[in-house]
């Protein structure tokens, strides 16, 4: 299990990072330089407002459908019609919903429209990560991987186009930005279903029998309360920062563009997180033990995490000046600084988005869902209470050390909880290496920022990222003798 684990993560890592980047680093990057921060600001607002309703939207259909067809591949034909029937359902009134809190919040004008736009990629994305829940169930993991970059390749190729193509580049505007994503969701959706027929033997049928699609959401029900709490502790920040401050959609626009290199960064744990649910699933329900593969994650996903969040903390000035100095909001008094320290708090969460990839999928493929609740609430009160205190006095930088202070306590929280549920052992000696692993990392990136200051940055942390590579093989976080096996293999 653990060799077909690694053969597909490694395709799947691959795939994405061919595609993905680009998306963040070249078209959304360009897009929040190209249009007005305020419009961003707004855009990112009302993202972070779709999101915190996906509860309505998805209310867990896809995390108990990937965990029910993992365990009964068998009954992928008999259940997928009503599956669907109740997604339709949901996009009604998630679309419904929304709008109307949008409307009550006081949004206007083209603000809901831009809303509705929003709401409306949701709901595609929504469909297609139904349909690939299904193909990730079947252990297709590959055709997975292919599908999950359709969108953005799409996106790429069109807004690309539109971005640096002299006579649509002067009058690029965040509407156009949204209506591309719409259709590019669309095409992904008909290409996935297409793939998933093909597999699953599945039709295009729908089954809006009320007592069945009641049973699927009342059963969904857990899910769809996890994704709802912990959607506001990982999205309210940016709608807080919005609403409670003077200047809100400046900081909003700002905390949106730090935070998109965060989203980017967490495409590792997220695509690990979608493997581990299927496979963790038909492990505990065959009673087979998962530490190997716990073991296995961690010390893939942990020290790569760490490394990245020690050298966005040391160089976020740097990075945030690479990526927006052409930003008209970033070359306003004072924001330079306001970026590089809501960066820096950002990333610095990484490590533990990753933990919470791993061991809250554990709890969730293991049905645990109201110790996962439980936690969740426990999450949303700390987050919401902190930001309504730190965003009126600090801002986004308060939207950011809230998130990292959150985002870290919950991983924790989350590792005692499966470690417990899972009957995983404590290895103190393999805790304390990665332990030494994060202090090694923070004592190696200040001493190449103190011996090498007057060479450029990049270079710095070239020399960083290299040896930090190099002390994940003696640390024995990778093994060069199982790299050699694995190779060895078919």
């Amino acid at each position: 299990m653990r060799r077909f684990f690694v053969k597909n993560i490694i395709f799947v890592i691959a795939v994405n990072v061919l595609v993905k980047p680009i998306w963040v680093l070249f078209i959304d990057r360009t897009v929040q330089i190209r249009v007005p921060g305020a419009s961003y600001g707004t855009y990112q607002a009302l993202l972070s407002l779709s999101i915190i309703f996906q509860t309505v939207l998805d209310f867990g259909i896809s995390s108990y459908n990937s965990r029910t067809i993992a365990s009964h591949p068998d009954r992928l034909p008999e259940i997928f019609p009503a599956m669907l029937s109740a997604r339709l359902v949901l996009i009604l009134i998630y679309m419904g919903l929304a709008c109307t809190w949008g409307y009550a919040f006081g949004y206007r004008g083209w603000e809901l429209w831009l809303l509705a736009g929003v709401l409306l990629i949701q709901s595609l994305n929504a469909l297609l990560s139904f349909i690939r829940s299904n193909i990730a169930a079947l252990h297709k993991f590959k055709t997975d991987g292919l599908i999950s970059i359709t969108d953005r390749l799409l996106m790429i190729l069109i807004c690309g186009f539109l971005l640096f193509y002299p006579p649509t580049a002067a009058h690029f505007k965040i509407q156009w930005f949204v209506i591309t994503q719409i259709v590019c969701y669309f095409i992904a959706a008909v290409i996935g279903y297409l793939v998933l027929r093909r597999l699953g033997k599945v039709k295009l049928r729908f089954s809006f029998n009320g007592p069945e699609i009641f049973t699927i959401i009342k059963q969904s029900f857990p899910y769809a309360l996890l994704i709802f709490l912990m959607s506001i502790y990982n999205r309210a920040d940016a709608m807080m920062i919005e609403r409670l401050c003077i200047d809100g959609k400046n900081q909003a626009g700002m905390y949106g563009a730090a935070f998109r290199q965060l989203d980017m960064a967490n495409i590792l744990g997220l695509m690990f997180a979608t493997l581990l649910l299927p496979i963790f699933g038909r492990m505990l329900s065959q009673k087979h033990d998962v530490q190997p593969i716990i073991k296995l994650c961690v010390n893939m996903l942990l020290p790569m995490s760490i490394m990245v969040g020690v050298a966005g903390v040391f160089y976020a000035g740097d990075i945030m000046y690479l990526l927006y100095h052409k930003s008209p909001l970033y070359n306003q008094p004072g924001m330079s600084v306001q970026y590089e320290t809501v960066f820096a708090c950002l990333i610095a969460s990484f490590p533990a988005w990753c933990l919470m990839y791993i061991y809250s999928t554990l709890l969730t493929a293991n049905g645990s869902l109201k110790t996962l609740n439980i936690i969740a609430f426990c999450g949303v009160l700390f987050n919401l209470s902190l930001n309504f205190y730190l965003i009126p006095h600090f801002k986004a930088e308060g939207g950011a050390l809230t998130s990292f202070l959150t985002q870290t306590l919950l991983a924790l929280t989350f590792i005692v909880f499966a470690s417990r549920v899972a009957k995983l052992p404590f290895n103190i000696r393999w805790t304390m290496a990665h332990i030494a692993y994060l202090g090694i990392t923070i004592g190696l990136a200040y001493g190449v920022m103190i011996l090498m200051g007057h060479l450029n940055w990049l270079i710095q942390l070239s020399v960083y990222g290299a040896i930090s590579i190099v002390l994940m093989f003696v640390l024995r976080f990778i093994s060069i003798s199982g790299l050699q096996q694995f190779l060895k293999q078919r």
